[in-house]
């Protein structure tokens, strides 16, 4: 009986290699189909609740009597709870699986979120900021160890940079959705416009984390959608991968090798930079001289459209070329100018705009080649830890970065002095990139 009537998958070595790479290309394109647009959804709804704070600072501090130091320490202290759970979480996923982690981190984030509505001292701040990095942590590299069960390295910067359009997605939609809501939804039920924020972005992702458990498969294996020959062709992929001896499998692999953490330190640099745009934007633009919530939300997506479509082109061209170092470096150089000319021409709208929009490029532009650095020496566990290894320590700029900002500006009255320290973090990464990480195609 053919191998067609029966369901079973043809021996893959006797087909024509035409026939197999027709055959990859067909079922990565189902696959990115399939599990992209969810995951990026996914971390457009977590991103927006991570930072939508920073657009509830336009009234929030107002009403509560928060200086902008309680403010920098709050939005950063998020990333303290996120570096603590973060590797927790990963190796938890690989042991119970993808779409139960998922699930779970998606639908605590959600609650932890609206739950911002009951706080009234810096205290309440602090602590609900902190669980909400909690319940976030372990997503983001989550996903990254979960697309490397799927693509092998030669598709992972592409397929990194689809994924981290999220980012920038979570720009363009954050920044208006939130103007919009801050505008329109103050007063209403008693509520403050600040306080409808947090409700109205935290109910998505409770209702997300619940579908994930229906739509979310584990493998290619368990992908219904794929023929039992895509099945195969994917999973002997990604396992051969896996059985590299160049490659590190054990988890105290990842955390004695010297790359992981020069993988973190330059991760540090570069969340610096993201952490400042996602966080402090609306209070640049308004620093600018522009009034009204719903504008400065309007404004503030052009930085990240840009970087949009910088991150997807960055990492086709890496891919295409099969050059990662230089890649990112550039991003990281090109950050820091941005960021530099920011500071320096606060005076002018314009110019402002558009040294926020060159950093934003930049920045972006950085991730999705970056993660194709640490997947190219580590495989299994250490995959899962060393990759949450990087998250988790990188992410610590999260609350570094807004915390300075902050302090600089309760200080000084300036926000360029902060500017200037995180573009120098820039500059740190761009140097790391070039000593520290292997020339290699």
């Amino acid at each position: 009986m053919s191998s067609v009537m029966t369901g079973a998958p043809r021996a893959l070595e006797n087909l024509p290699p035409a026939e197999v790479a027709q055959q990859c290309n067909v079922a990565y394109r189902k696959i990115t189909v399939r599990l992209i647009p969810f995951l990026v959804l996914l971390f457009v709804l977590a991103w927006i609740d991570r930072v939508n704070v920073g657009f509830a600072k336009l009234q929030m501090l107002q009403d509560l009597q928060f200086s902008e130091a309680v403010y920098g320490l709050g939005a950063g202290i998020f990333f303290l709870g996120y570096f603590l759970f973060e590797v927790p979480s990963n190796l938890l996923l690989e042991k119970i699986g993808a779409r139960k982690t998922l699930a779970r981190i998606t639908i605590l984030w959600g609650l932890a979120s609206m739950a911002m509505i009951f706080v009234k001292t810096p205290m309440q701040f602090y602590s609900l900021r902190f669980l909400l990095g909690i319940f976030e942590a372990g997503f983001f590299p989550g996903v990254v160890l979960y697309l490397t069960y799927w693509f092998p390295a030669a598709r992972r910067a592409r397929i990194n940079g689809l994924f981290m359009t999220s980012f920038a997605i979570a720009g363009v939609i954050g920044g208006p959705l939130a103007g919009l809501i801050m505008t329109t939804m103050g007063g209403v039920e008693g509520l403050a416009n600040w306080q409808w924020l947090f409700v109205l972005e935290g109910i998505p992702s409770v209702l997300a984390g619940i579908a994930v458990l229906t739509y979310l498969p584990e493998r290619p294996a368990s992908a219904r959608w794929l023929t039992a020959e895509e099945q195969q062709l994917v999973t002997q992929a990604v396992e051969a991968e896996a059985r590299d001896p160049a490659k590190h499998s054990a988890l105290r692999d990842a955390f004695a090798n010297a790359r992981v953490w020069i993988c973190a330190a330059i991760y540090f640099c570069v969340v610096s930079g993201n952490a400042t745009i996602a966080f402090w934007s609306p209070s640049i633009i308004k620093e600018l001289g522009v009034q009204g919530n719903l504008r400065i939300g309007l404004i503030s997506a052009i930085p990240f459209i840009a970087g949009t479509i910088a991150m997807v082109l960055n990492g086709i061209h890496s891919d295409r070329s099969g050059e990662r170092r230089m890649h990112c470096a550039m991003a990281t150089l090109l950050a820091a100018v941005g960021l530099t000319l920011t500071g320096l021409w606060l005076h002018s709208a314009l110019l402002a705009l558009a040294a926020l929009t060159v950093a934003s490029v930049g920045i972006l532009a950085a991730f999705p080649v970056f993660w194709s650095l640490p997947s190219a020496f580590l495989a299994g566990t250490a995959a899962a830890g060393g990759i949450a290894l990087i998250n988790s320590v990188g992410n610590l700029a999260g609350f570094v970065a807004p915390y300075v900002i902050g302090w600089f500006k309760t200080n000084t009255g300036q926000l360029s002095s902060g500017l200037y320290f995180v573009a120098f973090l820039e500059a740190c990464a761009t140097v790391l990139i070039l000593a520290g990480v292997r020339r290699s195609r």
